[in-house]
């Protein structure tokens, strides 16, 4: 059967791999390639859901990695789609034991929405992180004071403890960009985020501070789209674009609302976004004129 010849030419391979998201990530990648087999078998959801002993949108969201897995319903779809190789079965049901792990965030679950903590095991797993922000600067590049002061924006009512826990969980997720194998982070700022005093003078003085010392790494390129340059290819709003090394995920965006995000991965949806990402680039200033902004912009505040 092909689903199976194909399944063990690779399920090793991803077994074996250094996959930097943890459980989101092998869930994503399980549920590639369970998809494949199911679909090359010529079985449907609904039967797939009822050899689990579930419904078709179960099936639906295991192959998306929405959700974690049972070892026991994973042997029964591997039974169903003609997997019968000890080896191989036993290499898919490894990988489904790590993806039911929980990543270094689920201590943070009190303060963590679902629709979140998927973005933070996608940016683990990130070979590039391109975005750009409106409002703020991105999160990936802010000071403990500065993410404090966004939080309250909008978490106005969260005791000092929330507040701590949300501003710690923000500096961990950068903690990433440090590591040797971490994502280059690609990111582009409007100049309304950098000249927004949020938190006050000397917050402003120190995130701009920072932010010349992050673009003195190697892995980041920082970018302002000026307010000379008039309207913006993203008038819709902010947005971040995904890359992985791991062969099975595709470029995906994502794009965050007030209580919710959206997740696409749909190769129009990505292509159509990497095209605004790449218009707001040419025309925002470069990486070395924008370091030459922030240190006018530090010497006026």
């Amino acid at each position: 059967m092909s689903a199976r010849a194909d399944g063990e030419s690779s399920v090793g391979a991803i077994g074996a791999s250094r996959t930097r998201g943890g459980p989101t990530v092998l869930r994503i990648v399980l549920g590639t390639h369970l998809r494949r087999m199911r679909e090359e078998s010529g079985i449907t959801r609904e039967a797939a859901g009822e050899a689990i002993r579930a419904s078709h949108a179960k099936i639906s969201r295991l192959e998306l990695g929405r959700v974690g897995y049972k070892e026991r319903d994973v042997s029964d779809l591997l039974t169903l789609y003609g997997v019968t190789d000890e080896q191989q079965r036993a290499e898919f049901l490894e990988l489904a034991r790590r993806a039911s792990n929980p990543g270094w965030w689920h201590k943070y679950s009190d303060v963590l929405p679902s629709w979140l903590e998927t973005l933070l095991g996608l940016e683990e797993a990130a070979k590039v992180i391109r975005t750009y922000q409106v409002q703020f600067v991105p999160g990936l590049l802010q000071t403990a004071e500065y993410a404090r002061a966004v939080t309250l924006l909008g978490h106005p009512r969260a005791g000092e403890r929330e507040l701590e826990r949300r501003v710690d969980l923000r500096i961990k997720r950068q903690q990433m960009l440090d590591r040797p194998e971490g994502p280059r982070l690609w990111a582009v700022v409007d100049e309304g985020a950098l000249r927004r005093p949020l938190g006050g003078p000397e917050v402003m003085r120190a995130q701009i501070r920072h932010l010349l010392e992050m673009a003195q790494r190697p892995n980041i390129t920082l970018q302002v789209a000026p307010f000379a340059i008039g309207g913006l290819a993203a008038a819709g709003g902010p947005l971040t674009m995904l890359r992985f090394e791991e062969p099975d995920l595709p470029d995906i965006v994502y794009l965050e609302q007030l209580t919710s995000a959206l997740y696409l991965d749909k190769r129009d949806d990505v292509e159509h976004y990497m095209v605004v990402m790449d218009r707001l680039c040419a025309e925002s200033d470069t990486h070395e004129e924008t370091v030459r902004f922030l240190e006018r912009l530090l010497a006026e505040i």
